[in-house]
């Protein structure tokens, strides 16, 4: 597989994009967080040695590792869209303005169920838990039993697949039908976008938090829900000027594969210790969005993304591999790639920190 692709089918923001995901669907969900108690804006470390090791002006890096208590990005999306969930089944029952005896009311009638690799399913278990509802979570066979420990602490009901996390996906959303169980899924599919689409709404806040226009993002992917996000929120404040940069593990290229082809496709692959990366088919909604909104799709390896951890965590940033995988993206794109990105000296680079090392 390439390690680097210019996106071919790049084509300018229309209201198409903005429809789904743009600055004012970020305002909404930035208003919602600022009236919960745990909310506060994570910060945006500089990272100079980084910047003169990459060869551009500046990089930045925002830190996803202390939001909200939950140690990534994650918190932000399924918090956001188990309460918009909630709050929208309870004014279908009682009008508008349902107040919090209604909302608990309407959250402990039926469990909310996900598949996820640790950090989705801590996002959506927090969410519920607030509310009085029962989380039920899905996880891969691959997921540490830390992850699995500690969604349980935070009172979700754990379940094992015996496969990959689409395995878990699928049987998450089984159990969902078969129970009559609410799916808060990260993913999306023909015929189920409204949930995932309000989670990438909700990753747009960490965005809204940003006072200053990168020229470039390096974002990494799994499905592609953060990365869609980025580029629908980027391009509708920013324009058309900034380069984003899809970063996904080389076992795991489901986005750039998919843009290539120019349809959602399934990947195959070896096996990849980028655990919370690990995705072998995209978001429909999220490839949507990037397979015209990216600039370039690279890969990286394990080995590449874990040395980029310890750069970071040398610089005072502690995250995971998968959380540092858009640094390794940065560090590790050739020469052609760079130039045709026109990344240099005058570069002011935006890397998310996705999560805390663990």
């Amino acid at each position: 597989m390439e390690s680097s692709w210019l996106n071919t089918g790049r084509g300018p923001y229309t209201a198409r994009e903005r429809e789904l995901v743009g600055a004012g669907h970020a305002a909404r969900a930035l208003a919602h967080f600022r009236g919960h108690a745990a909310y506060r804006p994570t910060p945006l470390r500089p990272l100079p040695a980084l910047a003169a090791a990459a060869g551009v002006g500046t990089v930045e890096i925002k830190d996803e590792s202390g939001r909200m208590g939950l140690g990534s990005f994650k918190a932000l999306g399924g918090m956001y869209a188990v309460a918009r969930l909630v709050s929208a089944e309870a004014e279908r029952l009682y009008g508008p303005h349902p107040g919090d005896g209604r909302l608990r009311e309407v959250a402990a009638a039926a469990p909310f169920v996900c598949a996820s690799a640790g950090n989705h399913g801590l996002a959506m278990t927090a969410a519920v838990r607030e509310l009085g509802g029962d989380p039920v979570v899905y996880l891969s066979e691959d997921v540490p039993e830390p992850f699995a420990r500690r969604l349980r602490s935070f009172g979700a009901r754990v379940r094992r697949s015996a496969g990959d996390y689409e395995q878990s996906m699928a049987e998450a959303a089984q159990a969902a039908r078969d129970h009559g169980w609410r799916l808060v899924a990260d993913s999306s599919w023909e015929g189920y976008t409204a949930v995932p689409l309000d989670i990438m709404r909700g990753y747009t806040t960490l965005f809204a938090e940003i006072d200053t226009a990168p020229t470039h993002v390096f974002v990494q992917a799994g499905v592609g829900g953060l990365a869609g996000a980025a580029a629908g929120y980027v391009r509708d404040r920013w324009g058309e000027d900034p380069r984003i940069v899809v970063v996904e593990p080389e076992a795991a290229p489901c986005l750039m594969v998919s843009a290539m082809e120019g349809r959602p496709a399934r990947v195959g692959g070896g096996r990849t210790r980028l655990g919370r990366l690990d995705c072998r088919e995209p978001s429909l909604l999220a490839w949507r969005l990037l397979a015209r909104l990216a600039d370039a799709f690279v890969t990286i390896t394990d080995e590449q993304a874990e040395a980029a951890a310890a750069t970071l965590a040398g610089q005072g940033v502690r995250l995971s591999p998968c959380g540092a995988a858009g640094a390794a993206g940065l560090l590790s794109t050739d020469p052609a790639t760079r130039a045709a990105l026109a990344l240099d000296a005058d570069s002011r680079v935006l890397l998310v920190g996705t999560e805390r090392a663990y």
